[in-house]
Protein backbone atom coordinates (compact mmCIF):
# COMPACT_ATOMS: atom_id res chain seq x y z
CA UNK A 1 0.00 0.00 0.00
CA UNK A 2 1.44 3.59 -0.33
CA UNK A 3 0.67 5.71 2.22
CA UNK A 4 1.39 8.61 0.49
CA UNK A 5 -1.58 7.71 -2.40
CA UNK A 6 -3.67 7.13 0.75
CA UNK A 7 -3.50 10.11 2.38
CA UNK A 8 -4.36 12.00 -1.00
CA UNK A 9 -7.41 10.38 -1.42
CA UNK A 10 -10.85 12.53 -1.37
CA UNK A 11 -14.29 11.60 -1.90
CA UNK A 12 -17.40 13.15 -1.98
CA UNK A 13 -20.10 12.13 0.76
CA UNK A 14 -23.12 12.83 0.01
CA UNK A 15 -24.38 12.67 3.53
CA UNK A 16 -21.79 15.43 4.19
CA UNK A 17 -22.11 17.23 1.08
CA UNK A 18 -18.81 17.90 1.20
CA UNK A 19 -15.65 16.66 -0.11
CA UNK A 20 -12.96 15.34 2.47
CA UNK A 21 -9.79 13.10 2.52
CA UNK A 22 -10.81 9.45 2.60
CA UNK A 23 -9.75 7.61 5.95
CA UNK A 24 -10.73 3.64 5.80
CA UNK A 25 -11.90 2.08 8.86
CA UNK A 26 -9.33 -0.57 8.73
CA UNK A 27 -6.83 0.26 5.46
CA UNK A 28 -6.44 -3.47 5.24
CA UNK A 29 -9.71 -4.35 4.43
CA UNK A 30 -11.41 -1.47 2.55
CA UNK A 31 -15.22 -1.89 2.08
CA UNK A 32 -17.64 -0.91 -0.53
CA UNK A 33 -21.29 -1.56 -1.25
CA UNK A 34 -22.90 -0.71 -4.80
CA UNK A 35 -26.46 -1.21 -5.38
CA UNK A 36 -26.82 -4.01 -8.42
CA UNK A 37 -29.60 -4.39 -10.89
CA UNK A 38 -33.52 -5.54 -10.06
CA UNK A 39 -32.77 -9.04 -12.93
CA UNK A 40 -35.95 -9.04 -14.98
CA UNK A 41 -34.83 -7.30 -18.45
CA UNK A 42 -31.49 -5.87 -20.41
CA UNK A 43 -29.71 -3.28 -18.64
CA UNK A 44 -30.33 -0.01 -19.85
CA UNK A 45 -26.80 2.04 -20.66
CA UNK A 46 -28.12 4.66 -17.58
CA UNK A 47 -27.39 1.64 -15.19
CA UNK A 48 -24.77 1.33 -16.60
CA UNK A 49 -22.92 4.37 -15.68
CA UNK A 50 -22.86 3.15 -11.81
CA UNK A 51 -20.80 -0.17 -13.11
CA UNK A 52 -18.27 2.21 -14.98
CA UNK A 53 -18.25 4.38 -12.12
CA UNK A 54 -18.06 2.54 -9.32
CA UNK A 55 -15.62 -0.30 -11.25
CA UNK A 56 -12.88 2.79 -11.40
CA UNK A 57 -13.44 3.43 -8.26
CA UNK A 58 -13.08 -0.07 -7.16
CA UNK A 59 -9.86 -0.39 -9.37
CA UNK A 60 -8.50 3.17 -7.76
CA UNK A 61 -8.68 1.58 -4.04
CA UNK A 62 -7.01 -1.66 -5.13
CA UNK A 63 -4.09 0.48 -6.73
CA UNK A 64 -4.11 2.48 -3.34
CA UNK A 65 -4.65 -0.20 -0.92
CA UNK A 66 -3.50 -3.67 -2.39
CA UNK A 67 -6.29 -5.86 -4.49
CA UNK A 68 -6.51 -8.31 -1.52
CA UNK A 69 -7.38 -5.52 0.40
CA UNK A 70 -10.84 -4.11 -0.73
CA UNK A 71 -13.79 -5.80 -0.47
CA UNK A 72 -16.30 -4.85 -3.83
CA UNK A 73 -19.92 -6.20 -2.60
CA UNK A 74 -22.47 -5.51 -5.59
CA UNK A 75 -25.77 -7.54 -4.73
CA UNK A 76 -29.04 -8.82 -7.31
CA UNK A 77 -31.70 -8.12 -6.58
CA UNK A 78 -34.16 -11.77 -7.49
CA UNK A 79 -37.10 -11.27 -5.63
CA UNK A 80 -39.60 -8.07 -6.68
CA UNK A 81 -43.02 -7.60 -8.06
CA UNK A 82 -41.57 -6.52 -11.78
CA UNK A 83 -39.52 -10.09 -11.95
CA UNK A 84 -42.84 -11.83 -10.97
CA UNK A 85 -44.91 -10.04 -13.45
CA UNK A 86 -42.35 -10.76 -16.44
CA UNK A 87 -41.76 -13.99 -15.57
CA UNK A 88 -45.72 -14.70 -15.78
CA UNK A 89 -45.32 -13.11 -19.09
CA UNK A 90 -42.45 -14.67 -20.53
CA UNK A 91 -43.26 -17.82 -19.65
CA UNK A 92 -46.95 -18.41 -19.78
CA UNK A 93 -48.70 -21.78 -18.48
CA UNK A 94 -44.81 -22.41 -16.37
CA UNK A 95 -45.20 -23.03 -12.76
CA UNK A 96 -44.58 -18.81 -11.75
CA UNK A 97 -41.61 -20.45 -9.51
CA UNK A 98 -39.89 -22.28 -11.72
CA UNK A 99 -40.64 -19.14 -14.71
CA UNK A 100 -39.02 -16.82 -12.34
CA UNK A 101 -35.98 -18.92 -11.70
CA UNK A 102 -35.27 -18.94 -15.21
CA UNK A 103 -35.92 -15.21 -15.88
CA UNK A 104 -33.36 -14.33 -13.41
CA UNK A 105 -30.49 -16.99 -14.05
CA UNK A 106 -31.19 -15.76 -17.61
CA UNK A 107 -31.03 -12.02 -17.40
CA UNK A 108 -28.02 -11.90 -14.56
CA UNK A 109 -25.99 -14.11 -16.61
CA UNK A 110 -26.79 -11.52 -19.31
CA UNK A 111 -26.28 -8.36 -16.77
CA UNK A 112 -22.70 -10.47 -16.33
CA UNK A 113 -21.98 -10.07 -19.89
CA UNK A 114 -22.76 -6.80 -20.16
CA UNK A 115 -20.48 -5.62 -16.96
CA UNK A 116 -17.55 -7.70 -18.87
CA UNK A 117 -18.03 -6.05 -22.31
CA UNK A 118 -17.68 -2.49 -20.66
CA UNK A 119 -14.36 -3.81 -18.90
CA UNK A 120 -15.81 -3.77 -15.82
CA UNK A 121 -13.62 -6.51 -13.28
CA UNK A 122 -16.22 -8.92 -11.22
CA UNK A 123 -16.92 -7.44 -7.99
CA UNK A 124 -15.41 -9.45 -4.88
CA UNK A 125 -19.11 -10.60 -4.04
CA UNK A 126 -22.27 -11.01 -5.66
CA UNK A 127 -24.90 -11.31 -3.03
CA UNK A 128 -28.73 -12.54 -3.90
CA UNK A 129 -31.46 -11.50 -2.01
CA UNK A 130 -33.09 -14.71 -2.36
CA UNK A 131 -29.73 -16.18 -0.71
CA UNK A 132 -30.21 -13.73 2.61
CA UNK A 133 -33.98 -14.18 3.46
CA UNK A 134 -32.87 -15.22 7.23
CA UNK A 135 -30.86 -12.07 7.63
CA UNK A 136 -33.42 -10.13 6.51
CA UNK A 137 -35.94 -11.77 8.71
CA UNK A 138 -33.65 -11.43 11.81
CA UNK A 139 -33.27 -7.47 10.47
CA UNK A 140 -37.43 -7.35 11.01
CA UNK A 141 -36.99 -8.94 14.16
CA UNK A 142 -34.72 -6.65 15.74
CA UNK A 143 -36.65 -3.84 14.25
CA UNK A 144 -39.60 -4.61 15.90
CA UNK A 145 -37.93 -5.17 19.73
CA UNK A 146 -36.67 -2.02 19.39
CA UNK A 147 -39.66 -0.02 18.79
CA UNK A 148 -38.83 1.10 15.48
CA UNK A 149 -41.22 -1.15 13.47
CA UNK A 150 -44.14 -2.69 13.61
CA UNK A 151 -46.50 -5.54 12.41
CA UNK A 152 -50.12 -4.52 10.55
CA UNK A 153 -52.30 -6.77 8.63
CA UNK A 154 -49.48 -9.37 7.94
CA UNK A 155 -46.88 -6.85 7.30
CA UNK A 156 -43.68 -5.17 9.23
CA UNK A 157 -43.07 -1.70 8.35
CA UNK A 158 -40.90 0.99 9.72
CA UNK A 159 -41.94 3.32 12.15
CA UNK A 160 -40.39 6.59 10.42
CA UNK A 161 -41.10 8.72 13.23
CA UNK A 162 -39.55 6.83 15.58
CA UNK A 163 -36.14 8.03 13.88
CA UNK A 164 -35.11 11.23 14.72
CA UNK A 165 -32.77 12.28 11.93
CA UNK A 166 -34.74 10.59 9.28
CA UNK A 167 -33.93 12.19 5.83
CA UNK A 168 -30.65 13.27 6.33
CA UNK A 169 -29.19 11.79 3.76
CA UNK A 170 -31.51 13.25 1.23
CA UNK A 171 -31.65 16.61 3.17
CA UNK A 172 -35.76 16.25 3.46
CA UNK A 173 -37.01 16.93 7.03
CA UNK A 174 -39.50 14.54 7.74
CA UNK A 175 -42.29 17.46 8.41
CA UNK A 176 -41.47 18.42 4.81
CA UNK A 177 -41.74 14.91 3.21
CA UNK A 178 -45.23 14.54 5.52
CA UNK A 179 -46.38 17.40 4.43
CA UNK A 180 -45.87 16.71 0.57
CA UNK A 181 -46.58 12.84 0.63
CA UNK A 182 -49.35 12.72 -2.19
CA UNK A 183 -49.90 8.93 -2.30
CA UNK A 184 -52.93 7.15 -0.99
CA UNK A 185 -52.04 5.78 2.34
CA UNK A 186 -52.72 1.76 3.11
CA UNK A 187 -55.12 2.10 6.55
CA UNK A 188 -52.70 -0.66 8.06
CA UNK A 189 -49.86 2.29 8.73
CA UNK A 190 -49.28 4.77 11.78
CA UNK A 191 -47.74 7.41 9.17
CA UNK A 192 -48.07 7.97 5.20
CA UNK A 193 -43.73 8.03 5.27
CA UNK A 194 -43.75 4.26 6.81
CA UNK A 195 -42.08 1.37 4.77
CA UNK A 196 -42.75 -2.08 4.07
CA UNK A 197 -39.86 -4.12 4.99
CA UNK A 198 -42.19 -7.21 5.03
CA UNK A 199 -45.35 -8.09 3.10
CA UNK A 200 -47.51 -11.04 2.54
CA UNK A 201 -46.93 -12.74 -0.24
CA UNK A 202 -49.85 -13.50 -3.26
CA UNK A 203 -51.02 -17.17 -3.94
CA UNK A 204 -48.11 -18.56 -6.50
CA UNK A 205 -45.77 -15.96 -5.75
CA UNK A 206 -42.09 -16.57 -4.03
CA UNK A 207 -42.99 -16.86 -0.13
CA UNK A 208 -41.06 -17.44 3.28
CA UNK A 209 -41.76 -18.02 6.62
CA UNK A 210 -42.67 -14.83 7.94
CA UNK A 211 -40.84 -12.50 11.29
CA UNK A 212 -42.28 -11.77 13.98
CA UNK A 213 -44.87 -14.87 14.53
CA UNK A 214 -46.73 -13.71 11.15
CA UNK A 215 -48.94 -17.06 10.33
CA UNK A 216 -48.76 -16.00 6.43
CA UNK A 217 -46.00 -16.45 4.27
CA UNK A 218 -44.83 -13.57 2.84
CA UNK A 219 -41.25 -12.35 0.87
CA UNK A 220 -38.88 -8.85 2.16
CA UNK A 221 -39.33 -5.62 0.56
CA UNK A 222 -37.22 -3.59 -1.49
CA UNK A 223 -35.24 -1.69 0.88
CA UNK A 224 -34.96 -4.21 3.51
CA UNK A 225 -32.38 -6.45 0.92
CA UNK A 226 -29.51 -4.43 0.87
CA UNK A 227 -29.40 -3.70 3.91
CA UNK A 228 -29.30 -7.10 5.13
CA UNK A 229 -26.79 -8.27 2.60
CA UNK A 230 -24.51 -5.27 3.29
CA UNK A 231 -24.70 -5.78 6.78
CA UNK A 232 -24.12 -9.30 6.42
CA UNK A 233 -20.86 -9.49 4.25
CA UNK A 234 -19.72 -5.41 5.17
CA UNK A 235 -20.47 -5.30 9.01
CA UNK A 236 -22.73 -2.77 10.74
CA UNK A 237 -20.75 0.01 9.23
CA UNK A 238 -18.34 0.40 6.27
CA UNK A 239 -16.43 2.56 4.12
CA UNK A 240 -18.58 3.52 1.11
CA UNK A 241 -21.85 2.97 0.10
CA UNK A 242 -22.15 3.98 -3.68
CA UNK A 243 -24.89 4.13 -6.53
CA UNK A 244 -27.50 6.24 -8.56
CA UNK A 245 -28.26 9.59 -7.70
CA UNK A 246 -31.77 8.53 -8.26
CA UNK A 247 -31.35 6.14 -5.68
CA UNK A 248 -30.72 8.43 -3.09
CA UNK A 249 -34.38 9.07 -1.62
CA UNK A 250 -36.03 6.65 -0.73
CA UNK A 251 -33.78 3.64 -1.19
CA UNK A 252 -30.59 4.37 0.56
CA UNK A 253 -32.34 6.39 3.08
CA UNK A 254 -34.27 3.68 4.05
CA UNK A 255 -31.46 1.46 4.11
CA UNK A 256 -29.63 3.96 6.46
CA UNK A 257 -33.18 3.58 8.69
CA UNK A 258 -32.94 0.31 8.74
CA UNK A 259 -29.62 -0.72 9.42
CA UNK A 260 -28.75 2.05 11.86
CA UNK A 261 -31.41 1.42 14.22
CA UNK A 262 -31.29 -2.09 14.31
CA UNK A 263 -27.42 -1.76 15.21
CA UNK A 264 -27.57 1.13 16.85
CA UNK A 265 -24.50 2.79 14.78
CA UNK A 266 -24.23 6.51 14.10
CA UNK A 267 -23.94 5.90 10.67
CA UNK A 268 -24.34 2.41 8.34
CA UNK A 269 -21.87 4.15 5.92
CA UNK A 270 -19.01 6.38 6.23
CA UNK A 271 -18.65 7.89 2.61
CA UNK A 272 -21.75 7.58 0.37
CA UNK A 273 -21.05 8.68 -3.40
CA UNK A 274 -23.66 8.84 -6.00
CA UNK A 275 -23.35 9.05 -9.84
CA UNK A 276 -25.22 11.83 -12.05
CA UNK A 277 -28.53 11.16 -14.43
CA UNK A 278 -27.65 10.35 -17.78
CA UNK A 279 -29.78 11.51 -21.07
CA UNK A 280 -29.37 10.22 -24.70
CA UNK A 281 -29.37 13.07 -27.76
CA UNK A 282 -30.47 16.03 -25.38
CA UNK A 283 -33.30 14.18 -23.72
CA UNK A 284 -34.69 12.14 -20.67
CA UNK A 285 -34.09 8.18 -21.63
CA UNK A 286 -37.64 6.62 -21.90
CA UNK A 287 -39.47 4.04 -23.75
CA UNK A 288 -42.46 6.52 -25.14
CA UNK A 289 -39.79 8.25 -26.46
CA UNK A 290 -37.86 5.55 -28.70
CA UNK A 291 -34.54 6.68 -27.45
CA UNK A 292 -34.06 3.70 -24.62
CA UNK A 293 -30.84 2.14 -25.25
CA UNK A 294 -29.63 -1.29 -23.38
CA UNK A 295 -25.91 -1.90 -23.06
CA UNK A 296 -26.58 -5.10 -24.82
CA UNK A 297 -28.03 -3.08 -28.04
CA UNK A 298 -24.82 -0.53 -27.92
CA UNK A 299 -22.32 -3.53 -27.63
CA UNK A 300 -24.19 -6.08 -29.99
CA UNK A 301 -26.46 -4.40 -32.83
CA UNK A 302 -26.48 -0.87 -34.50
CA UNK A 303 -29.46 0.73 -33.01
CA UNK A 304 -27.69 3.73 -31.50
CA UNK A 305 -25.75 5.87 -34.44
CA UNK A 306 -26.06 2.95 -37.02
CA UNK A 307 -23.33 0.80 -35.68
CA UNK A 308 -22.16 -1.33 -32.60
CA UNK A 309 -20.00 0.49 -30.15
CA UNK A 310 -16.77 -1.45 -28.12
CA UNK A 311 -17.62 -1.36 -24.47
CA UNK A 312 -14.31 0.44 -23.55
CA UNK A 313 -15.26 2.78 -25.88
CA UNK A 314 -18.64 3.05 -24.00
CA UNK A 315 -16.28 3.38 -21.16
CA UNK A 316 -14.30 6.09 -21.97
CA UNK A 317 -17.37 7.82 -23.38
CA UNK A 318 -18.78 7.51 -19.98
CA UNK A 319 -15.66 8.62 -18.17
CA UNK A 320 -15.62 11.64 -19.73
CA UNK A 321 -17.70 13.36 -17.74
CA UNK A 322 -17.15 13.39 -13.92
CA UNK A 323 -19.50 11.11 -11.99
CA UNK A 324 -21.16 13.64 -10.73
CA UNK A 325 -22.07 15.45 -12.98
CA UNK A 326 -25.19 14.91 -15.67
CA UNK A 327 -23.86 13.03 -19.30
CA UNK A 328 -25.57 13.42 -22.39
CA UNK A 329 -25.22 10.72 -24.38
CA UNK A 330 -24.63 11.40 -28.02
CA UNK A 331 -23.13 9.24 -31.10
CA UNK A 332 -20.55 12.19 -31.62
CA UNK A 333 -19.41 11.50 -28.08
CA UNK A 334 -19.00 7.42 -28.60
CA UNK A 335 -17.38 8.30 -32.22
CA UNK A 336 -14.53 10.61 -30.89
CA UNK A 337 -14.05 7.78 -28.14
CA UNK A 338 -13.82 5.58 -30.55
CA UNK A 339 -10.85 7.32 -32.28
CA UNK A 340 -9.34 8.30 -29.09
CA UNK A 341 -8.55 4.46 -28.45
CA UNK A 342 -7.70 3.53 -31.60
CA UNK A 343 -4.93 6.09 -31.41
CA UNK A 344 -4.21 4.83 -28.08
CA UNK A 345 -3.91 1.33 -28.90
CA UNK A 346 -1.70 2.22 -31.85
CA UNK A 347 0.78 4.26 -29.79
CA UNK A 348 1.01 1.17 -26.96
CA UNK A 349 1.19 -1.66 -29.38
CA UNK A 350 3.96 -3.89 -28.39
CA UNK A 351 5.30 -1.74 -25.59
CA UNK A 352 5.93 -3.41 -21.91
CA UNK A 353 3.99 -2.82 -18.78
CA UNK A 354 4.59 0.42 -17.01
CA UNK A 355 3.32 2.09 -14.09
CA UNK A 356 0.39 4.63 -14.16
CA UNK A 357 1.40 8.30 -14.76
CA UNK A 358 1.34 9.87 -10.58
CA UNK A 359 -0.34 12.66 -11.86
CA UNK A 360 -3.53 10.66 -13.43
CA UNK A 361 -3.32 8.61 -9.99
CA UNK A 362 -3.41 12.15 -8.38
CA UNK A 363 -6.49 13.19 -10.47
CA UNK A 364 -8.11 10.24 -9.83
CA UNK A 365 -8.01 10.42 -6.20
CA UNK A 366 -9.62 13.63 -6.33
CA UNK A 367 -12.92 12.50 -6.31
CA UNK A 368 -12.67 10.21 -9.12
CA UNK A 369 -11.80 13.30 -11.58
CA UNK A 370 -11.68 11.13 -14.51
CA UNK A 371 -12.16 14.21 -17.29
CA UNK A 372 -8.78 15.73 -15.19
CA UNK A 373 -6.98 12.19 -15.25
CA UNK A 374 -8.31 11.83 -19.06
CA UNK A 375 -6.45 15.49 -20.01
CA UNK A 376 -3.32 14.34 -18.51
CA UNK A 377 -3.66 10.90 -20.52
CA UNK A 378 -3.64 12.53 -23.16
CA UNK A 379 -0.97 14.76 -22.88
CA UNK A 380 0.89 11.48 -22.35
CA UNK A 381 0.07 9.90 -25.62
CA UNK A 382 1.12 13.25 -27.55
CA UNK A 383 5.12 12.28 -25.98
CA UNK A 384 4.68 8.77 -26.77
CA UNK A 385 3.30 9.95 -30.10
CA UNK A 386 7.40 12.15 -30.32
CA UNK A 387 8.72 8.19 -29.79
CA UNK A 388 9.23 8.35 -26.25
CA UNK A 389 8.84 4.52 -24.84
CA UNK A 390 8.78 5.59 -21.40
CA UNK A 391 5.25 7.76 -22.32
CA UNK A 392 4.38 4.91 -23.78
CA UNK A 393 4.31 2.72 -21.07
CA UNK A 394 2.87 4.80 -18.57
CA UNK A 395 -0.32 5.81 -21.05
CA UNK A 396 -0.84 1.80 -21.36
CA UNK A 397 -0.95 1.63 -17.52
CA UNK A 398 -2.61 4.64 -17.17
CA UNK A 399 -5.49 3.27 -19.56
CA UNK A 400 -5.42 -0.22 -17.91
CA UNK A 401 -5.72 1.41 -13.79
CA UNK A 402 -9.10 3.00 -15.63
CA UNK A 403 -10.15 0.50 -17.30
CA UNK A 404 -9.68 1.32 -20.59
CA UNK A 405 -7.40 -0.98 -22.04
CA UNK A 406 -6.68 -4.73 -22.20
CA UNK A 407 -4.58 -5.42 -24.79
CA UNK A 408 -6.34 -4.76 -27.52
CA UNK A 409 -5.45 -3.72 -30.76
CA UNK A 410 -6.57 -0.55 -33.73
CA UNK A 411 -8.72 -3.13 -35.12
CA UNK A 412 -10.97 -4.26 -31.92
CA UNK A 413 -11.37 -1.02 -31.28
CA UNK A 414 -12.45 -0.25 -34.75
CA UNK A 415 -14.96 -3.92 -34.47
CA UNK A 416 -18.49 -2.39 -35.25
CA UNK A 417 -18.42 0.41 -37.82
CA UNK A 418 -20.28 -0.18 -40.72
CA UNK A 419 -19.02 -0.01 -44.04
CA UNK A 420 -18.18 3.78 -44.82
CA UNK A 421 -20.42 5.22 -47.93
CA UNK A 422 -17.99 8.25 -48.79
CA UNK A 423 -20.20 11.61 -50.09
CA UNK A 424 -17.12 12.65 -51.24
CA UNK A 425 -18.85 16.63 -51.90
CA UNK A 426 -20.17 16.44 -48.62
CA UNK A 427 -16.28 15.34 -47.13
CA UNK A 428 -15.20 18.47 -48.80
CA UNK A 429 -17.73 20.49 -47.59
CA UNK A 430 -17.60 19.89 -44.56
CA UNK A 431 -13.45 20.41 -44.41
CA UNK A 432 -13.22 23.69 -46.45
CA UNK A 433 -16.19 25.08 -43.23
CA UNK A 434 -13.66 23.82 -40.53
CA UNK A 435 -10.76 25.75 -42.32
CA UNK A 436 -13.07 28.76 -42.70
CA UNK A 437 -13.75 28.29 -38.76
CA UNK A 438 -10.50 27.84 -37.89
CA UNK A 439 -9.16 31.18 -39.47
CA UNK A 440 -12.12 32.87 -38.75
CA UNK A 441 -10.81 31.73 -34.90
CA UNK A 442 -13.91 29.54 -34.07
CA UNK A 443 -12.34 26.76 -32.57
CA UNK A 444 -15.61 25.82 -31.44
CA UNK A 445 -17.38 25.17 -34.16
CA UNK A 446 -14.11 24.16 -36.15
CA UNK A 447 -14.13 21.28 -33.18
CA UNK A 448 -17.86 20.66 -33.99
CA UNK A 449 -17.39 20.05 -37.71
CA UNK A 450 -13.86 17.31 -36.85
CA UNK A 451 -16.55 15.48 -34.41
CA UNK A 452 -18.92 15.28 -37.24
CA UNK A 453 -16.20 14.04 -39.69
CA UNK A 454 -15.25 11.97 -37.41
CA UNK A 455 -18.85 10.00 -36.74
CA UNK A 456 -19.33 9.83 -40.26
CA UNK A 457 -16.10 7.93 -40.18
CA UNK A 458 -13.53 10.05 -41.84
CA UNK A 459 -9.87 10.80 -40.60
CA UNK A 460 -8.37 13.91 -41.39
CA UNK A 461 -5.08 15.52 -41.03
CA UNK A 462 -3.95 18.77 -40.07
CA UNK A 463 0.14 19.24 -42.18
CA UNK A 464 2.12 22.54 -43.04
CA UNK A 465 2.99 22.61 -46.39
CA UNK A 466 6.49 22.90 -46.70
CA UNK A 467 6.49 25.35 -49.19
CA UNK A 468 3.41 27.79 -48.63
CA UNK A 469 3.35 27.33 -45.07
CA UNK A 470 -0.25 26.70 -44.80
CA UNK A 471 -1.97 24.32 -43.26
CA UNK A 472 -3.42 21.77 -45.97
CA UNK A 473 -5.65 19.11 -44.22
CA UNK A 474 -5.89 15.99 -45.82
CA UNK A 475 -8.90 13.11 -45.00
CA UNK A 476 -8.94 9.08 -45.70
CA UNK A 477 -11.98 6.64 -44.47
CA UNK A 478 -10.97 5.32 -41.35
CA UNK A 479 -9.70 1.58 -41.10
Amino acid sequence: MSSMLSKSLTLYNTLSRSKAAFVPIDADCVRMYVCGPTVYDFVHIGNGRPVIVFDTLFRLLRHTYGADHVIYARNITDVDDKINARAARDFPGVDLNAAIAKLTEETTAQYHRDCAGLGALEPTIEPRATAHIPEMVALCEALVAKGHAYVAEGHVLFDVPSMADYGRLSGRPLDEMEAGARVEVAPYKRSEMDFVLWKPSKPGEPSWPSPCGIATAGRPGWHVECSAMAGKHLGETFDIHGGGVDLVFPHHENEVAQSRCAHGTAVMANVWMHNGFLQVEGEKMSKSTGNFITINQLLATDTFGGQSWPGRVCRLAMLGTHYRSPIDWTVERLAQSRSTLMEFAELVAGVGAGEPDPEVVAALSDDLNTPSALSIVHGIAKSAKRGSVEAAGALRASLQLMGLYDNETRADFAKGLPTVKVDRLKVEDLIAARLAARQAKDYKEGDRIRDELTALGIAIKDAKDPKTGEIVTTWDVKS
